[in-house]
């Protein structure tokens, strides 16, 4: 099917792969001749097996030095790319040894087996693989070969590219560096320009979202406040599984409690959760045990949950491209999916960018517990006047034209001073 090593196509038709995805065929060939790439690609798109087909392509087996070091921002990616990384190494004739390092686990034992053998693989969180790099000594990172920094906007986003900085200034400056993220932050640059040799940069669209079937649903607060507005929201729809994102820890903290008080079945998942707690919730989000899970963006890059039928924003995130990658989380695997989001009225040029992304947006307000479709947000500026009257204000009740005649204002500040004298004078009469 593919011209992989025999266990690579095996792992790949025991995983239901038919073709490449677009961000796929882009990437294999650039790594496998040990380019240096920058791939902007969204979650969905297949990214990950995209650098680990070509690594396991390279991987000499029967070598016991670590040859390739993968960075994730979070212990749920970190996790998720293990997992992808194990599937494929499961059917190699040789055994592969990859490891997993994330924080929550005991540190003396994963010291004292560095100090018995290297792995050949090691996917784990920057603060982490700083650690064993830099303060225990214990990581051997001089032979690496492949260096992948996945999800690196969010990498800076959540304070850690520092540690990912240590940690590559330890390697060989042979080092093949692959980078991938979701957006290309200008505070990454220095990072890009510190350790990359003449980069190839690929930019593969998000996932395609104007081909998912997913409806973009609008709700205006009208200075309401949200709390209330979304048990509204909620008692409109019956999901399969709805993800209400929130773009703090505080905020998600709030919306869990009053969901949880409207006896709802509902998780919260964000990264101020302790990680054996975080551990056990996305198990039970991929076990369908809950039907809503309030989340900050931690869910919306990389972590692969299947079945969502609903997404609510809560608070529309701070960047447009985020509004893709979470919307990316539903209309998945030929299903349809609804994003419902609460706007305001300074929310205008934001919602102008997302339409430019191709973002078909839909009105809605909320009636007799279902969604009806509202006025366009643009239809005050569409308003039609009468001639003469387009593009006027309103002062006192008096209509000013936009084009007035010479000494208009002065006629005006006469009338209005007319007006003060029969005021007074009515007043005086009483």
């Amino acid at each position: 099917m593919f011209t992989y090593k025999p266990f690579i196509n095996a792992a790949l038709e025991e995983l239901g792969f038919k073709e490449l995805t677009q961000v796929q065929k882009d990437v294999i060939p650039k790594i496998t001749a040990g380019r240096d790439l920058v791939v902007k690609s969204a979650t969905g798109t297949g990214k990950t097996h995209s650098y680990l087909i070509p690594i396991f392509q390279a991987l000499n087996a029967a070598s016991p030095t670590l040859q390739v070091l993968i960075s994730a921002p979070t212990r749920e990616l970190a996790r998720q790319i293990h997992d992808f990384a194990r599937q494929i190494a499961d059917k190699s004739p040789l055994p592969i040894d990859i490891r997993l390092y994330t924080g929550g686990t005991d540190r003396s034992e994963e010291v004292a087996r560095l100090g018995r053998a290297q792995p050949q693989i090691v996917v784990g969180t920057p603060g982490k693989l700083r650690d064993l790099v830099k303060k225990e000594l214990a990581l051997d990172v001089h032979h690496v070969r492949t260096f992948v920094v996945d999800e690196a906007d969010m990498t800076l986003d959540e304070g850690f590219l520092e540690d990912v900085d240590m940690v590559a200034g330890a390697m060989s400056p042979n080092l093949q560096t692959l980078v991938f993220s979701a957006t290309i932050p200008e505070k990454i640059q220095p990072f890009l320009r510190k350790y990359l040799k003449n980069p190839d940069f690929i930019d593969v669209k998000s996932m395609d979202i104007d081909s998912l079937d997913i409806k973009h649903w609008f709700i205006k607060t009208r200075e309401k406040p949200r709390q209330e507005i979304l048990p509204e929201v909620l008692a409109c729809i019956n999901p399969f599984l709805c993800l209400i994102f929130c773009n703090t820890k505080e905020s998600a903290d709030e919306v869990y409690q009053r969901l949880l008080e409207k006896k709802l079945n509902v998780a919260l998942i964000h990264g101020g959760l302790e990680a054996r707690k975080r551990r056990t919730i996305v198990a039970g989000i991929r076990k369908l045990d809950y039907q809503y899970v309030v989340a900050t963006d931690i869910v919306s890059r990389g972590i692969d949950i299947a079945g969502i039928s609903h997404i609510v924003n809560y608070e529309l995130p701070s960047d447009p491209e985020f509004y893709i990658h979470r919307s990316g989380r539903t209309g998945r695997m030929n299903k349809d999916g609804i994003v419902v989001s609460l706007y305001e009225f300074a929310d205008d040029a934001y919602l102008n960018k997302l339409e430019t992304k191709g973002i078909v947006a839909e009105y809605k307000e909320i009636k007799d517990r279902q969604f009806v479709d509202a006025k366009n947000r643009r239809e005050r500026t569409q308003r039609s006047y009468k001639p003469g009257q387009v593009e006027g204000v309103v002062r006192r009740n008096i209509l000013v034209p936009a084009k007035v005649k010479p000494g208009y204002k002065r006629r005006l500040r006469e009338d209005i001073e007319l007006a003060k004298k029969v005021i007074r004078k009515k007043r005086g009469q009483r």
